[in-house]
């Protein structure tokens, strides 16, 4: 374009090149105009006149305007968020600052850029000024060379490109500086006669040796490092104790409700235990790659609880456990094949445009709250271990969290363990010094059959205090290996395949925020859609091997991780899967989960107490992202939290009609037999009945309608922001951790669900 406003072409399609106006002027380069019979050798060449490159450098100002034009159209504060959440940890891998261009021209505006270069006097203190300007981690060093033009080229502007990190996106806009120069002090430095080399890095290699990922500041490990054998073998260990809790004390509650006994209660763990290191190590490899342990999630526990709690097992004395188990078999299986669908049909990347932290947080803090009524009143049938066991758990993750000994802060990281294991001895000591003894009463005697008042009064407290009432470790076998269909063949019914299904959903939408908040707390980009398509889907697939297994649950990420990887200070891959490998050889020693299913009730529940309190402050915690302040983010959570006890209080209202007096924790799961749901079709009334009894569903659909109806910015909604592999200014050695072993990729280069 002529400055008449006239345009012409050159052969081959280029613009002419302009005569050089006398003087020393620097020259000028032209700017890549796309067009759709390119010679990708030209693109080659006009990269390296430029010094383009898609993943470090900025993009000309021709090839960036119709971005910046769109992007004056889109609200931007809501993509500053993200470079606020990444202050989270240090090092974040930024693009690299691109330092003042150095060139001489005239834009089209007729203002002349001038070079901002050192002078000849300059030295190495000139530069370590340069370098203090650049932001985040330091880069491998490029040196990059504007050639010398014949004369009428452009030298077309160069600007940082908006990113997911940085103004807007992430990266915010490269300083072109603006200054006059002298025509002789420019022939004294000899700029018309030498080359400008604009270095971006602080050594000497290449763009493409760039690692691009480096762990945040503090971290023993990374995602993709190894360790070593030694530091290996343990954090793995050290990485599933934290998240003790959380993997073995589900079927201590599941189990006994379901009429199951001791050496059932065993099996079940030790299934846990396989299924759990099975599926931990295939996310590591197939589904989304983040360092997330994968296992019997607290999102199954409450809709378990009512369908164990249905009128038609509610009356069974034979094979209950079994029959009860059967059933939860057939509704796992057929809420997985739902969910992995969902996952690897892409339907879950079009979901998650609806899926924000205000539709989470809620959904994932009522996860936690549902368990109340459990919580305090099993732990207080014993007062003189539960208290003390959440009082130590206390003092260790908040009076102690700094004291490290051999660079460990071990009462922090270990402070589970560590409180189980010193208040089991004190329960040891109290059992053998016969502190639950009574005269004529007997622990091993059914409730049931026990005719003395007096000793039906002691009956809960010597089942939930002694250590020796269990007889797991007498009746389990040293060596067994769990086995597919091992309760026996499953059964389907809709009523319960439905509230699997939707369940589900629940457990998806869990999984999102924990994918994003890992992400970012690793120092990663946030996923692609793909990535966390493919992560879900493979939690489907997780979940079909728990319910073949029977492990009474699905499988799914586990919500402590963040908790545990931030305490920990290490985000291994490699170390989740020696983990998990040990897992798997543990679930074939009996013995192991014998030893598991004999602690006492009320010790599990103390510790049940601290691991859903854990859960509610994660989910809260994922409103960082949002405006919390804002009027319309705290009545969309704080109505949401109220009604979803509130609903499911009004369908647990309706008292079961049974001759047997449920206990007053599982009296809530009773309702869907009862509910006021009333249809011509008695399995959609179980299935709503149960489903709108349910805290996390009722979450979940309230907040859902809410954040996607009422009016926000997305700066104000904390919209999550999910990388996007195919954008030129997408850094892509930060996505190179979610991808698929190269072996495997090969072969899926047609699923959408590769995510990168």
């Amino acid at each position: 374009m002529d400055p008449s406003g006239s345009s012409s072409e050159g052969p081959g399609g280029k613009p002419p090149a302009r005569p050089q106006k006398p003087g020393p002027w620097q020259p000028r380069i032209e700017p890549f105009f796309a067009n759709k019979d390119h010679n990708p050798r030209e693109l080659k060449s006009w990269a390296r006149r430029t010094g383009f490159n898609p993943n470090h450098s900025g993009e000309t100002a021709s090839v960036i305007s119709d971005r910046d034009a769109a992007d004056e159209q889109t609200p931007a504060q809501g993509l500053d968020l993200e470079r606020g959440i990444r202050r989270r940890g240090d090092g974040v891998p930024r693009k690299p600052e691109i330092e003042p261009v150095v060139v001489r021209g005239r834009t089209n505006r007729g203002v002349e850029i001038s070079p901002m270069v050192p002078g000849p006097g300059a030295g190495p203190a000139a530069r370590s000024e340069k370098e203090k300007r650049k932001v985040g981690v330091e880069p491998p060093a490029v040196g990059l060379k504007d050639e010398r033009r014949e004369a009428g080229e452009e030298t077309p502007l160069r600007s940082k490109s908006d990113g997911p990190e940085g103004n807007g996106h992430g990266n915010g806009a490269a300083a072109i500086s603006l200054a006059k120069a002298d025509e002789d002090s420019r022939k004294e430095a000899g700029k018309d006669e030498r080359e400008v080399e604009i270095d971006f890095f602080s050594d000497g290699q290449d763009p493409e040796d760039l690692s691009g990922y480096k762990p945040p500041s503090g971290f023993r490990a990374g995602v993709t490092e190894n360790p070593g054998l030694v530091p290996l073998i343990f954090y793995g260990i050290q990485h599933y104790l934290s998240l003790a809790g959380s993997l073995v004390f589900i079927p201590l509650i599941m189990v006994p409700a379901m009429g199951g006994t001791d050496e059932e209660t065993a099996t079940v763990i030790s299934t846990m235990l396989l299924v759990s290191g099975i599926t931990t190590i295939m996310h590591s490899y197939f589904g989304s790659r983040l360092p997330l342990v994968q296992g019997s999630s607290f999102v199954y526990l409450a809709p378990a609880l009512v369908i164990i709690n249905s009128e038609e097992f509610r009356n069974l004395s034979e094979n209950k456990f079994k029959h009860i188990m059967r059933e939860l078999q057939g509704a796992i299986l057929v809420g997985s094949v739902f969910q992995a669908v969902l996952g690897y049909s892409g339907l879950m990347s079009i979901l998650l445009r609806l899926i924000n932290p205000v539709v989470v947080a809620p959904t994932v803090a009522v996860v936690g709250l549902a368990f109340f009524s459990y919580g305090f009143p099993q732990a207080g049938s014993c007062v003189e271990i539960s208290i003390p066991l959440i009082l130590l758990v206390l003092i260790f993750t908040l009076y102690l969290r700094r004291i490290s000994l051999f660079g460990n802060r071990i009462f922090l990281i270990y402070a589970v363990p560590l409180s189980v294991a010193i208040v089991w001895a004190y329960a040891f000591f109290l059992t053998a010094g016969g502190a639950y003894n009574y005269k004529g009463c007997s622990s091993n005697i059914p409730s049931s059959n026990i005719l003395s008042d007096r000793c039906r009064r002691h009956a809960i407290t010597m089942k939930r205090c002694r250590t020796d009432v269990s007889n797991a470790w007498r009746a389990a076998a040293w060596v067994r290996v769990p086995y597919p269909f091992q309760w026996g063949f499953p059964t389907f019914h809709f009523r319960t395949s439905l509230i699997m299904v939707i369940v589900s959903l629940v457990a998806s939408v869990d999984s999102v925020g924990t994918y994003h908040a890992t992400s970012l707390l690793v120092n990663l980009s946030p996923p692609t859609p793909g990535v966390v398509s493919r992560g879900i889907g493979l939690e489907g697939f997780a979940s079909i091997l728990a319910g073949l297994w029977g492990t009474g649950t699905g499988s799914t990420t586990i919500t402590e991780n963040i908790h545990t990887i931030d305490v920990t200070r290490v985000a291994s891959r490699k170390a989740l899967e020696f983990g998990a490998s040990l897992l798997i050889l543990f679930s074939f020693v009996g013995k192991i989960g014998a030893l598991l299913a004999s602690i006492p009730l009320a010790l599990a529940a103390s510790v049940l107490c601290f691991t859903w309190a854990l859960i509610v402050a994660l989910g809260l915690s994922t409103l960082q992202y949002t405006q919390t302040a804002s009027s319309r983010n705290i009545i969309i959570v704080g109505f949401t939290l109220f009604i979803s006890f509130s609903i499911p209080a009004y369908f647990q209202q309706y008292e079961p009609n049974s001759s047997l007096i449920l206990p007053s924790y599982l009296v809530p799961y009773g309702a869907a037999s009862n509910g006021p749901v009333h249809t011509s079709s008695e399995g959609f009334n179980f299935a709503l009945n149960g489903l709108l009894s349910l805290n996390m569903v009722v979450a979940l659909l309230v907040a859902f309608i809410l954040d996607n109806t009422v009016p926000g910015s997305r700066q104000e909604r904390g919209v999550y922001i999910w990388s996007d592999s195919n954008r030129l200014d997408t850094d892509s050695s930060s996505l190179e951790p979610y991808s698929l072993p190269a072996k495997v990729r090969r072969f899926f280069q047609w699923a959408k669900w590769v995510g990168l």
